[in-house]
């Protein structure tokens, strides 16, 4: 029991220690955050909704940070041609290069062996497909690691949305993903 504690702990002062070297010119981690998810996701997973599921936040949350994201022009809102009311954001040309910036998590990450990431990679999938699993989230795979994906010449075809996807896509993450 001692050691589930521990761990718990060392996941925790590491995502604060991370959060904390993203207070960066004037962006906030939560901000951060949703830039990175956004740099990520296919174009059919960037809804409010789903970047609130996606980083355990509330829509209200979520949708604050995406107006002064846009005030300070590192998104812009996008209404859908279909529905009126549904919306996505996708990142300027601004928001994209804010996402480019050396974190200190990635940094010493990089510092670690193939074996180590390796490992430490599965172990961390493991908790957190455990953790959704118990609380019904989604685990947002990778468009071209799903059921409902199909190869095609110039990238591949989601079967579940009937839409065709560039080649960049398909290695997006999306909220419809599972597992093949």
């Amino acid at each position: 029991m001692e050691n589930e504690h521990y761990i718990r702990e060392l996941i925790n002062r590491l995502a604060r220690l991370d959060a904390a070297s993203a207070w960066q010119g004037n962006l906030n981690p939560a901000q951060r955050a949703v830039l990175s998810y956004l740099a990520r996701a296919n174009r059919f997973s960037r809804s409010p909704s789903h970047v609130a599921e996606y980083l355990g936040s509330t829509r209200g949350t979520v949708s604050q940070t995406f107006k002064s994201l846009v005030q300070k022009g590192y998104v812009i809102e996008q209404r859908s041609q279909t529905d009126k009311r549904a919306i996505h954001f996708d990142l300027t040309d601004k928001g994209a290069r804010a996402t480019d910036e050396p974190k200190l998590m990635s940094q010493a990450i990089s510092k670690m062996t193939k074996r180590t990431t390796d490992g430490l990679t599965a172990s961390l999938e493991t908790l957190l497909l455990s953790l959704l699993a118990e609380n019904g989230g989604r685990a947002f795979g990778i468009c071209n690691q799903c059921r409902h994906f199909e190869t095609r010449e110039n990238g591949g075809h989601c079967t579940l949305l009937s839409e065709d996807l560039s080649s960049i896509e398909a290695t997006k993450i999306c909220n419809e993903q599972e597992p093949a």
